[in-house]
């Protein structure tokens, strides 16, 4: 099965909140969401939805 999340492990990205540039660290299905979660390099205890985010180029 095709993932069909919009970032992967390594790609760098903003948080939407803060500006913020961080780097995808592991990424996750969460099934009874039926979204992705995220945690980043530099925040590895929080995890974020792909809403959260906006590519930075």
């Amino acid at each position: 099965m095709a993932s069909k999340n919009k970032y992967n492990t390594g790609e760098t990205v903003k948080i939407k909140i803060t500006d913020e540039l961080v780097t995808i660290n592991k990424w996750h299905y969460v099934q009874n969401m039926k979204q992705y979660s995220y945690t980043v390099k530099e925040h590895p205890l929080t995890f974020y939805f792909e809403d959260e985010f906006y590519c930075h180029n």
